[in-house]
């Protein structure tokens, strides 16, 4: 991965700093598809920067969404849960820092990003998050979510969606409430979007995160996470098609 670069992007909301981190190949001149990055609830962490760089390897300008604001980096799950449960009960503020990232990849001075070509990825709460930018009507090809939450206040907003929706779930996943699942699938539904719900059998939360490490609840599993991407690369190979 040493031909990506990590480029550090400050941007406004509300007159507030908000630092962004893009992955890109500075070798490539030509238009690339931008991928809006939501973390999970430490917000950019080193983990995250390493699926940002692995994913920008495979032909994408990715931007990790900062959520919390510039300086706000979670230390601990005490930290995480304090800036992130203000968003998970405001989606109209979540959403607007979901936007505020968005215009940001598509308008990027640092690398050619072919504006027609954008979608969006997360990973737990930033799993949510690419789904609430999705509902919130964003000019998106795709909004894809591992290990995420499903549930949100107003499932009639899913007949903004204009992309098509992906979902990897751990089929063995606490966190994530059996009930949200048929729940979402009637909301999609109901939309008519063009949407997947994949349950990995003996997946829990955190699937795609190497540093997982509680069994039962959040665990890393190699297998599960190397399919949900592969999954996650046939979609957008997709979507993108000329």
């Amino acid at each position: 991965m040493e031909s990506i670069t990590l480029q550090p992007v400050v941007y406004q909301i509300d007159g507030q700093p908000y630092e962004g981190l893009l992955a890109y190949d500075s070798s490539r001149v030509d238009p690339l598809p931008g991928l809006l990055m939501a973390p999970n609830w430490m917000g950019i962490s080193e983990g995250g920067q390493e699926i940002a760089k692995s994913v920008a390897e495979q032909g994408y300008v990715v931007l990790i969404a900062d959520l919390y604001g510039q300086g706000i980096r979670p230390a601990n799950a005490d930290e995480a849960g304090a800036a992130m449960m203000p968003l998970k009960n405001d989606r109209a503020l979540l959403r607007k820092r979901m936007w505020a990232a968005y215009d940001t990849l598509r308008n990027t001075s640092f690398a050619q990003v072919d504006s027609s070509k954008l979608a969006t990825f997360g990973f737990c709460f930033g799993g949510c998050c690419s789904l609430e930018l999705a509902r919130g009507g964003a000019p998106l090809k795709a909004a894809i979510s591992f290990h995420g939450s499903l549930d949100t206040p107003n499932p009639i907003d899913a007949n903004s969606i204009k992309g098509s929706v992906l979902v990897l779930h751990g089929a063995a996943d606490p966190l994530v409430a059996n009930e949200q699942l048929p729940a979402f699938e009637a909301e999609m539904t109901a939309a008519g979007v063009d949407w997947q719900l994949t349950s990995y059998g003996g997946a829990v939360h955190s699937f795609t995160d190497p540093h997982a490490n509680v069994p039962g609840k959040m665990m890393y599993d190699a297998r599960t996470a190397k399919r949900a991407f592969i999954a996650m690369h046939n979609l957008l190979d997709e979507v993108f098609r000329d």
